[in-house]
């Protein structure tokens, strides 16, 4: 694979976390779907993803640049996998997902109370458990994470 299509390739996976979260905050904004702390701590894990392959992805740097970026968003795409994961087996389950790794990781950073529109948590983890044409947001997001840490992958092991 050339240089060009793995820039391109990282710069679509930025695109497509921008647009997920974007598809997150309408939901939430225009149709009341309020968020959890682990559809929150997804929004954040998709940003990160986004800001990394659009750096890596910009054709400025090396071909080093291009496989670090590769690494990093692979590694944060495994983290989504299993924040996704969780939220539909294990916190979508329980009544509250309150004191859970994403509520103390949201609260303690700051986010919620600097960016409340981006950031807030505003439901409990059953509370948030909705479904789009019949799959749960968090299978969604699960599938999403898989294909951006597949494409990081791809450019990892096929990227020059």
């Amino acid at each position: 694979m050339n240089k060009n299509r793995s820039d391109r390739i990282l710069r679509s996976i930025s695109l497509l976390c921008l647009a997920a979260v974007g598809f997150a905050l309408v939901s939430q904004h225009l149709f009341g779907m309020q968020p959890c702390a682990w559809c929150v701590l997804q929004r954040l894990i998709l940003l990160a993803i986004a800001a990394v392959c659009g750096l890596a992805g910009t054709g400025w740097g090396s071909a080093l640049a291009r496989r670090a970026g590769a690494v990093l968003g692979a590694a944060l795409g495994i983290g989504g996998i299993i924040a996704a994961w969780y939220q539909y087996s294990v916190a979508s389950n329980a009544f509250s997902c309150a004191q859970t790794f994403a509520d103390r990781f949201i609260a303690g950073s700051g986010l919620d109370s600097a960016v409340p529109w981006l950031f807030g948590i505003y439901a409990s983890c059953a509370d948030a458990r909705v479904s789009l044409l019949g799959i749960e947001y968090a299978l969604w997001g699960l599938m999403l994470f898989v294909i951006c840490t597949a494409l990081c992958l791809w450019v990892l092991t096929r990227g020059k």
